[in-house]
């Protein structure tokens, strides 16, 4: 592999003009087949073969509109609802594109009425963007009546959308301000950049061009540009660093670009594996939408590794030497870049002279962070944990107000009134009336058929609310007879939880066991792969607990720019712990580079962990320092969907570089002492001999 990266290096910084247009034109063709291809985003994700998705099924067949999109405009009048200004906006909607009726519905106190709109499409083919400003249209108009209105419904996202790009920008302000300080150097500090911006901007045209074919969901491109942007700024940190220790070494601009891009370049394909590795694991969580996001941002780390292995040769090759400050080349000395830490070197020598100690006490700590994780509660976040005063949040308070909480999530009953039990709709129907929990019950619909009946249940409570996931259970347990199912988003986000929780195993087990594997086949060591899988789930769990701590506490909702307690979505757990684990596993394949390089190089394991881990600490902390905040940006995101990923991701990264990485490792690989490098001599035989890596480090040879 060494000799082919070499190659590719060394080529590219012979023809860096072609390379640089290669990836111009890669980008501005990506991005344009995406807009011509008509990129759209759903969020209509579904768990197959669960309940709610069978009668869903029943309702495409018996009754086609009934699955179409649908979405509504509501208004809140000063004293009672302006009929004729309803009326007009009612007409409005209906001369919308797509649009199959339109129909008023007015609150019992005759304050409150919307516009209730059917579509004659489904989600998938509507064009949501569109649709949202045309409903945002009619709302205004029903504004400047002097109404208090808001769209929302399905067609329109309940989680809010930040500002595109703000988040990106904040992430790449602060990464800047690291890598200057870091190089020392405006042009080694913007190479990374300009790589990460490369990889970015193919990788979400990719993802583009994947949204016309399959249904992704509008968060996908939002989680790929976070990991995408980190992992790229931070690969191209390491090759850069690499680059300029083989200037200062004396080699060439050609030898220096080929040699960092055999040896940093090695580096950046097996961590980039094992972010691939970690991603990819959510094809086993059960749901094809999370399997498609997956894939999606797998895409993204392809390319940004792609653009670390290519496209930042070529811009070496073209730099030369500039990659070093203009003081730094007017001395006519090139120093020998150390990212040697005499504080890490400190803290480490202390913990390593009671190296038993130091671990249980990690272990036990992180074993306290990750124990409110056992009460997280797990559930849908409906537009009620959104920001006060967002259209979203408005439009729900609005119906809540007008019609009740449950009015924001009814529940379709579905009956098969051809199956083997036959089911009486008049008796079911009157079993729920007055049942608690139970708001109101539609009248039934028959198809023309006569084959389904469809009515609606509207709980007392909201959609997130545990009351409303009881009384669904309830139901299905033991109230409704066979042949009636429940379905319509609510009961869809509760077999969708269900369906990602009872699968969460197979994600943790194959994600452990490929990386492993991976790990094993780098360092060709048990020990040393299993303690890396060990202490990074210890990282994750603690993240958990930090999140259930954040998300469910009032103290913590507080700090993160929430007004309430709200639950985490049943989805996060499973999408953080295959992000997070390969970002996770990432800073370790750097740092146990560093140990094994000083371990085959003759040093004992105490003082090779001690040179490792010190020596490695600067790249560490700044590639760590930039991805934090990267995911500081999406935490402060004022959609909770897009904060709870921020947040999971800012409370294991900053506990992974700190307490795991300076302590907990250095730690545990004192007290193992020679066995960290134990494998059986089978296993060593038949494990390939060039496979291990080295990271950017001052005692390897460029």
């Amino acid at each position: 592999m060494k000799s082919v990266l070499d190659t590719v290096g060394r080529w590219t910084a012979r023809h860096p003009w072609r390379v640089i247009v290669g990836w111009i034109l890669a980008v501005v063709a990506t991005s344009g087949l995406s807009l011509i291809s008509g990129a759209s985003y759903h969020d209509d994700i579904t768990a197959p073969g669960s309940h709610s998705e069978q009668a869903l099924e029943q309702l495409r067949h018996s009754f086609p509109d009934a699955v179409n999109a649908e979405a509504y405009v509501i208004a809140s009048w000063p004293d009672a609802v302006d009929a004729a200004t309803m009326d007009a906006a009612a007409a409005r909607a209906l001369l919308l594109p797509d649009v199959r009726d339109a129909r008023i519905e007015t609150a019992a106190d005759n304050r409150i009425s919307r516009v209730i709109v059917h579509y004659r499409v489904g989600l998938a083919d509507l064009d949501a963007d569109a649709a949202v400003a045309e409903l945002d249209a009619v709302a205004d108009a029903l504004r400047n009546a002097g109404a208090n209105s808001a769209a929302a419904g399905g067609v329109v996202p309940e989680s809010v959308q930040g500002p595109s790009g703000l988040v990106e920008i904040l992430g790449v302000g602060v990464a800047l301000i690291v890598l200057l300080a870091v190089f020392t150097s405006v042009w080694a500090a913007a190479l990374p950049l300009f790589v990460a911006a490369a990889g970015l901007g193919v990788g979400l045209g990719l993802i583009g061009l994947l949204s016309a074919v399959v249904s992704l969901t509008s968060v996908s491109p939002t989680l790929a540009s976070m990991i995408g942007l980190g992992v790229g700024i931070d690969y191209a940190l390491i090759m850069v660093a690499r680059y300029r220790q083989c200037l200062a070494r004396g080699l060439s601009t050609e030898d220096a670009v080929a040699t960092a891009t055999g040896t940093a370049g090695r580096s950046v394909m097996f961590a980039g594996g094992c972010v691939l590795i970690g991603i990819t694991g959510l094809a086993l969580c059960g749901v094809p939408g999370f399997a498609w996001m997956g894939a999606a941002t797998a895409l993204v780390v392809l390319t940004t590794v792609a653009a670390a292995l290519t496209l930042l040769p070529a811009l070496l090759g073209l730099l030369g030497p500039r990659v070093f400050g203009r003081r730094v080349r007017r001395a006519g000395h090139l120093p020998l870049d150390s990212f040697r830490s005499a504080r890490a070197e400190r803290l480490i020598r202390r913990v390593i002279v009671r190296p038993v100690v130091w671990t249980v006490v990690c272990v036990v700590g992180l074993l306290m962070l990750a124990a409110p994780a056992l009460q997280m509660r797990l559930a849908q976040n409906d537009a009620g944990s959104e920001p006060g005063g967002t259209p979203t949040r408005v439009a729900y308070d609005l119906l809540t107000d007008g019609f009740g909480a449950g009015a924001n999530g009814p529940l379709v009953m579905v009956a098969d009134l051809t199956g083997p039990e036959s089911v009486d709709t008049d008796v079911v129907t009157a079993g729920l009336l007055g049942r608690p929990g139970v708001a109101a019950v539609s009248v039934v619909q028959i198809s023309s058929d006569g084959a389904v009946g469809v009515f609606t249940v509207q709980p007392v409570t909201g959609p997130q609310d545990e009351q409303t996931e009881a009384l669904v259970t309830e139901l299905r347990s033991s109230v409704l007879p066979a042949g009636v199912e429940i379905t319509g988003p609510t009961a869809a986000m509760l077999d969708l939880s269900e369906v990602l929780s009872d699968n969460l195993w197979r994600v943790v087990l194959a994600v452990l066991a490929a990386s492993f594997l991976l790990l094993l086949l780098m360092f060709r060591s048990v020990v040393l792969s299993a303690k890396a899988v060990l202490v990074n789930l210890l990282s994750i769990g603690a993240s958990y607990g930090l999140m259930t701590l954040a998300f469910q506490t009032d103290t913590g909702a507080a700090l993160i720019g929430l007004s309430e307690p709200v639950p985490i979505a049943a989805w996060a757990p499973v999408v953080l712990f295959a992000i997070l684990f390969g970002l996770s596993m990432d800073y370790e394949v750097f740092l146990l580079s560093a140990v094994s390089e000083r371990h085959r190089q003759g040093e004992r394991t105490t003082e090779a962990v001690v040179d490792g881990l010190s020596s490695t600490a600067r790249i560490i902390v700044s590639a760590a320092a930039i991805m934090v905040a990267v995911a500081a940006g999406f935490a402060l995101d004022p959609g909770v969907m897009i904060k709870i990923i921020g947040v999971g991701m800012v409370c294991a990264l900053v506990l992974d570089v700190t307490v795991v990485r300076m302590i907990l490792v250095p730690a545990a690989m004192t007290a193992m002492g020679s066995a960290n490098w134990w494998s059986p001599r089978w296993l060593t035989r038949i494990l390939p001999a060039d496979s291990r890596v080295s990271v950017a480090s001052e005692s390897h040879i460029c």
